[in-house]
Parts: C-alpha cells; sequence; structure tokens
C-alpha cells in the first residue's frame, strides 16, 4: 500500500522521463552549440537538484499530503465553499497554482533578499534540459511554505496538485531545453503557454529582457500583467548574469554560497 506521507515521489517518474527524453532531442537537435562545458554543467545542476529533492521531501512531503486530506475532510478552502464539478475543480486547481508560481517567480527578481537565492538559476551561463533542476535550496523551501498556503487557502484538490506538479515539472524542462522548436509552433504554442524561445528571453544578460516572461505553465499571466516580451532577436541571446561570468566558479559549492556574497543586479 503506497504511503501518502511520501506524495511528492508520484512526480519522480514524470520528472526522470522529461529529463532523459530532452536530454536526447537536445543531442540531436540543439538550439546552438554549448559555449561551456555541458558535462560539468550536469555535473553541478543535477547533484544540486538531488540534494534539494532529498531535503524537500523530508520537509515538505508529509505536510503537503496532511494538508491535502485536511482539505479534503473538513472541506475548507475557498473552491469548497460552493459545488463545483471535478474538471472544474482540477482545471481552477491548477491554475491557481501556477498564478501564484507566477507571483512567486516575479518577486524573486523583485525583491533584494529573493533575488538572492533566485540568482543561482539565472547564473547558469547555458540553457538546457538540466537548468530546469538548477535552484537553490532557499528558493526551494519557501517555495514549499507557499504551496501549503495555496492548497489550505483554496482547497485545492489532491488531484489537481498532482496534475499541477506533473505539468510543472514537464513545462520546466521544455521551456529550459535547448531543444531546436519549430518558429511556427512555437507562435502557436505562446499564445497559451511557455515555449523555449520566450523563456530564453528570460535567461537574458540583459536586465529589460530578463525581468520578464515569468509564465512557468501559461503564458496568459505576463500577457495580462504586461510582462511580456517576446520580439528579441534570438541569436543575439547571451544567457546567464553579468556579474557570475566565471564558469569556473558556478560549481556546486559555488552555487550553494553564492545567496551570501555580495549583491548584484
Amino acid at each position: 500500500m503506497f504511503d501518502w506521507q511520501y506524495l511528492e515521489t508520484l512526480k519522480l517518474p514524470f520528472y526522470l522521463a522529461g529529463l532523459v527524453g530532452f536530454l536526447l532531442l537536445e543531442l540531436r537537435l540543439s538550439y546552438r552549440p554549448p559555449s561551456v562545458p555541458k558535462a560539468r554543467r550536469w555535473l553541478t545542476n543535477l547533484p544540486l537538484a538531488l540534494v534539494n529533492s532529498g531535503i524537500y521531501l523530508l520537509v515538505f512531503s508529509g505536510l503537503i499530503a496532511a494538508t491535502l486530506f485536511l482539505v479534503e475532510d473538513q472541506g475548507v478552502g475557498l473552491l469548497n465553499a460552493y459545488p463545483l464539478p471535478f474538471w472544474l475543480q482540477l482545471l481552477l486547481g491548477v491554475v491557481i497554482l501556477d498564478f501564484f508560481l507566477w507571483l512567486w517567480h516575479l518577486l524573486n527578481h523583485e525583491v533584494p533578499l529573493l533575488w538572492r537565492f533566485h540568482r543561482v538559476h539565472h547564473s547558469d551561463m547555458n540553457m538546457d534540459v538540466s537548468t530546469a533542476s538548477r535552484f537553490h535550496l532557499g528558493e526551494i523551501m519557501i517555495s514549499g511554505l507557499i504551496r501549503l498556503a495555496v492548497i489550505y487557502t483554496f482547497g485545492l484538490s489532491l488531484a489537481a496538485y498532482l496534475l499541477f506538479e506533473i505539468l510543472v515539472s514537464l513545462s520546466i524542462q521544455f521551456h529550459h531545453s535547448s531543444l531546436r522548436v519549430s518558429p511556427v509552433f512555437e507562435r502557436f504554442w505562446v499564445l497559451l503557454l511557455v515555449p523555449p524561445f520566450f523563456h530564453r528571453i528570460h535567461h537574458s544578460i540583459r536586465i529589460r529582457e530578463r525581468n520578464t516572461n515569468y509564465g512557468i505553465i501559461f503564458s496568459f499571466w505576463d500577457r495580462f500583467f504586461g510582462t511580456m516580451l517576446t520580439k528579441v532577436e534570438q541569436d543575439g541571446i547571451i544567457i546567464g548574469i553579468g556579474s557570475h561570468r566565471d564558469f569556473k566558479r558556478l560549481g556546486l559549492w559555488g552555487l550553494l554560497t553564492m545567496p551570501f556574497t555580495r549583491a548584484t543586479p
């Protein structure tokens, strides 16, 4: 019988499938050649993800499972105030979680203390599927608290939460990948969702480009709040942060200590 304390592990097969699948596609259909060694980046990004995932599971997996079952058992939360069909609860749950993730992402760029942690993600000098796993533990832990608050406040269902976690994992891997995608496909995809070209702009070294396109699953939050930018010459985008261009200092230890070093724009 499955131990629901380890609810978060249910998304692991989807994460691994996306990681391997997009890696294989990138190797065959890469957007552009890497400017720094891909293997060394992976040997930094994946161990960081492994440490983060282990600690996150220990701290939050049981808490999130308990909150989801509390919501279901007691009917708390805004979505439980009215009888809604299952499909609508599912859709609203995903949209609500995505909105608060969008807002959290924006705050990571606007609040200097939060940017100290989030710049670990942006310091990657190339983008590929491994960049989707490159986050500092501090950012991951705060995002866990936000998930708990949103689940309880809105009364989200277990099904909505699991669907969101699977979609967000695959979406992040897709739009961080260095996969060469048809421009025609991307133009249609961006009407609702986030394609690689859209998020590549967000990882630009130019601050005015970086502080746009915060969407995770859906792109319409950026369109609605005026933070969308699409008209950027893709070949001219330099990935990373201007203050962190020494690749030798961007190893695992460098990423772990980065939030506690000097502030940078």
